[in-house]
């Protein structure tokens, strides 16, 4: 009787994941398509390279005994890398990435790519391999590159219709960025927009009629979970632009007490074995660079020091973990007489009047951020975490957004989740979402994911741009503490 319920059990199984199967049949299709396409790419980069492999360098590699395997597995291993850079900087996604991103991103995956084959090249061969070979690869890379990029992006747009989307905005300020700045309505077919008031008198599954995606801007839980069970029960997708509550949730823990479901919320509690690798890795890593980087370090501060007389090194206190306070280390970018005035204030970008000639430089190739290898080595900040605020600014942010100090339950860091997705001017309530959904989920992993998107955002105008010349900080709306909205709503 036991094997039967088995059998009958294994047999609803497999008939489910075929009728699945079935009714999903035009989705699977062009997953496999997308696929298809996103494979081509990864051969036409390769190609080059293996290219170069067979016809020059595996010949003056000294063994012998470099078989077919030992041809395999670099091949495969170049193309390995080559596509978790690739896919890391978002090189693959059509859907979403102009083709001048597209483009950018994956030439700057294929050249760390080629700078790390150098390296292993160098170590098989026993001497320096030939620079110019490996320059032609990358160039014949570039080339194939901006084809698959343009005829990829063209072929995508023309074979899959831009999805019909509605969005439901709570806070407007939400919807412009969506839709204007980011150019939202040029993926997707936006042709309903209205506000959550609207669309609960209209009523929602009226206002979803006809629609693919759903784009949910910052709405009160109440609506926001109505709207999100009938897009689930009808098959529409929603994206959902958090508020702090949400994001806070996404760290919590399910657990199980007197027979039911729970989800349990604390403070950022990581587990021992993480906070010491991290701290090993910031040490290590910190102590290696700042050897690599001497003489770069020793030729900047002389550069500095004869362009003006002035000091070197720039210090400030800043907030790290807990509301501690620190002196964080940068070469001076900026006038002696910069805040001449007393008042603290962010850069409002290149044409700021306080940054100097050579300030403009060391800010653009982020140089000045270097004696930050300093702080980190001592322990005041890490390589990944929040980017720390000074005092005066953040208490500014936090009349009027009570939870921002919640980005100091760790440690800050040189680089973070709000650095690479966000930009120097990112509002302080999204710089908050985005430290938050870092801290919601501690791990090595995510750590090395950013450490490696922070490569792409060095060579990025967006993530340096200033605030308004007009503005002390990056704060320029006002929304609602989490805790009040929710509180307001409910009445």
């Amino acid at each position: 009787m036991e094997k039967q319920s088995i059998g009958r059990r294994m047999l609803k199984f497999f008939k489910r994941r075929w009728l699945n199967f079935l009714d999903n049949k035009e989705k699977n299709k062009d997953r496999i398509i997308q696929r298809s396409v996103k494979a081509l790419d990864v051969v036409l980069v390769v190609i080059p390279f293996a290219v170069a492999w067979f016809t020059y360098y595996h010949l003056n590699i000294y063994s012998d005994a470099f078989f077919l395997r030992g041809h395999v597995f670099v091949i495969v291993l170049y193309t390995f890398v080559y596509y978790l850079l690739a896919h890391l900087y978002k090189g693959f996604a059509l859907h979403i990435n102009r083709i001048s991103d597209l483009i950018f991103s994956q030439a700057l995956a294929a050249g760390i790519n080629n700078f790390v084959a150098f390296m292993w090249l160098w170590l098989l061969i026993r001497y320096m391999p030939n620079v110019p070979v490996l320059i032609l690869v990358y160039l014949a890379q570039l080339v194939l590159i901006f084809l698959w990029c343009l005829l990829a992006h063209i072929w995508y747009f023309k074979t899959f219709a831009a999805k019909k989307t509605v969005v439901i905005w709570d806070e407007l300020k939400g919807i412009e960025d969506l839709v204007h700045e980011y150019g939202m309505e040029n993926h997707f077919d936006i042709y309903k927009v209205l506000n959550v008031n609207e669309c609960i008198e209209t009523g929602i599954d009226e206002t979803l009629e006809g629609a693919q995606v759903v784009f949910l801007c910052s709405l009160h839980s109440h609506e926001r979970n109505q709207i999100i069970k009938r897009c689930v029960d009808l098959g529409v997708t929603s994206i959902v632009l958090p508020r702090i509550g949400d994001v806070i949730m996404t760290g919590a823990e399910r657990i199980h007490l007197f027979h039911l479901p729970m989800m349990q919320v604390g403070r950022y509690n990581p587990v021992p074995e993480y906070l010491v690798a991290k701290r090993i890795i910031d040490f290590v890593l910190s102590t290696l660079l700042l050897i690599i980087l001497s003489p770069l370090m020793l030729i900047t501060a002389l550069i500095i020091k004869l362009s003006d007389g002035g000091s070197v090194f720039y210090k400030q206190i800043r907030l790290t973990k807990d509301g501690k306070l620190f002196y964080i280390l940068k070469f001076r970018s900026m006038r002696m007489d910069a805040e001449k005035d007393g008042v603290a204030r962010l850069s409002s970008g290149e044409e700021d009047p306080r940054i100097t000639p050579f300030g403009r430089f060391i800010r653009k190739c982020r140089i000045d951020e270097i004696p930050q290898l300093i702080n980190i080595f001592k322990g005041d900040m890490s390589f990944v975490g929040p980017r720390p605020e000074r005092p005066e600014i953040a208490k500014q942010y936090e009349k009027e957004l009570p939870e921002f100090n919640l980005r100091l339950q760790v440690k800050c860091g040189l680089t973070g989740y709000a650095q690479v997705y966000g930009k120097y001017n990112t509002t302080p309530y999204d710089k908050l979402l985005l430290d938050l959904m870092y801290i919601a989920h501690p791990s090595l992993s995510e750590d090395f994911k950013i450490l490696f998107s922070t490569v792409r955002i060095l060579f990025s105008r967006e993530s340096t741009e200033g605030v308004d010349a007009t503005q002390v900080t990056a704060q320029t709306f006002k929304r609602e503490s989490c805790d009040e909205e929710e509180s307001d709503k409910e009445k």
